[in-house]
């Protein structure tokens, strides 16, 4: 696999004046976010969160020599937004037919009559989890992440089988 780094979380609204921050975790165990260590951001900065209520937590960051706690509303607000990470490799494996939403970025696309395109982005809107695939000369084609839609993953092999359902019309 390579290197990549997986979204834990992301940083929300400013929870009062003293710089706490709500902040969404995707990790199995949203207090679990804080024990990753240091996350980064899109452009690199890196960050430490300490938990001050359920889904309120202090952001520290980690910039040269001296760390920075966000202590104001206004520095709160500059962070809304900021997606957290931690590099791929830090994760333990996961479970046997358990899949970091990241890994299947990349993977070819096989459908019943052959190579359907390319997994090119993974959508959770709370609803389920579909993968979006791209396809040469067409639509990009949305597929429920669900066992009937998509009967094999293959992670070594770097592809993943898709049953469109019916209700998707044909490619």
């Amino acid at each position: 696999m390579t290197e990549r780094r997986v979204m834990l979380g992301v940083i929300g609204r400013p929870h009062g004046v003293r710089g706490l921050v709500h902040v969404l975790s995707y990790t199995a165990d949203p207090v679990a976010l804080a024990a990753y260590g240091p996350l980064t951001d899109e452009a690199g900065r890196r960050y430490t969160l300490a938990w001050r209520g359920a889904g309120i937590a202090e952001i520290t960051e980690l910039d040269g020599e001296e760390p920075r706690r966000v202590a104001d509303r206004t520095a709160a607000q500059r962070l809304t937004n900021r997606r957290l990470y931690i590099d791929r490799a830090a994760l333990p494996p996961p479970a046997s037919d358990e899949f970091y939403l990241a890994d299947l970025i990349g993977l070819e696309a096989l459908g019943p009559e052959g190579a359907l395109g390319e997994v090119v982005a993974v959508h959770e809107y709370g609803a389920g989890t579909s993968l979006e695939i791209a396809r040469p000369g067409a639509a990009p084609l949305l597929v429920p992440f669900t066992r009937a839609s998509v009967p094999e993953v293959d992670l070594d092999h770097r592809r993943v089988h898709v049953r469109p359902p019916a209700e998707i019309p044909a490619p």
